[in-house]
């Protein structure tokens, strides 16, 4: 009994291809990030701050429920790809084939 305990341990560990929370909450801030960079290219730094207070409260409304979408339905690899781009467009899209 207890070799299947420990067989099924070292299996479900070598598994885990699902993201960790951490991965997931880093993502979420990327993400805004990018989306609020590809926004404010042009803008004033009265602007930029506008949006600065912007990002903070969409990523506090959003959090949980990105989180838990991420850790139960993305592909850590998926994940990991996207908190390597460098932008929406390309970067983050590319990501969409993982």
């Amino acid at each position: 009994m207890m070799r299947w305990i420990l067989l099924l341990a070292v299996v479900t560990a070598g598994c885990n291809k699902a993201p960790s929370e951490e991965q997931c909450r880093s993502l979420l801030d990327h993400l805004v990030d990018l989306e609020f960079k590809k926004a404010g290219a042009t803008a004033t730094d009265a602007m930029k701050a506008e949006m600065a207070k912007q990002k903070k409260a969409v990523a506090e409304a959003k959090a949980t429920e990105f989180i838990a979408a991420c850790t139960e339905k993305t592909a850590k690899a998926r994940v990991e790809c996207a908190l390597a781009a460098n932008d929406i467009d390309t970067g983050v899209a590319a990501c969409d084939t993982k």
